[in-house]
């Protein structure tokens, strides 16, 4: 947790206050649920990364949004095709989470 403490200070949100909203709200949960045989694939962030390049590689083509809207259901949308893709390739097993 001390990670998470580590980057809400330096954060400060500052930068993005939603965002940082958002993980105080949520990250306590989510580290807590995790199971142990996951803890090895999601401490490093190379999927995430990965999402973010992409998502900002087709923001770039687009260059000017109408609105934030706009710009928020790309990316959510990429989110989305990518969660679909991660799914299929079973990085993660679910049996493990239904079992607690």
């Amino acid at each position: 947790m001390a990670l998470a403490e580590d980057f809400l200070e330096f954060q400060g949100g500052h930068r993005c206050p939603k965002a940082v909203l958002v993980f105080k709200a949520g990250i306590s949960h989510a580290l807590t649920r995790c199971p142990s045989l996951h803890h090895a694939r999601i401490r490093t962030t190379n999927m995430v990364e990965r999402l973010f390049k992409e998502v900002k590689k087709r923001t770039k083509v687009v260059e000017v949004f109408p609105n934030e809207t706009s710009a928020s259901t790309l990316a959510t949308e990429m989110a989305l095709r990518t969660s679909e893709e991660w799914a299929l390739k079973r990085y993660l097993t679910i049996d493990v989470l239904e079992a607690n």
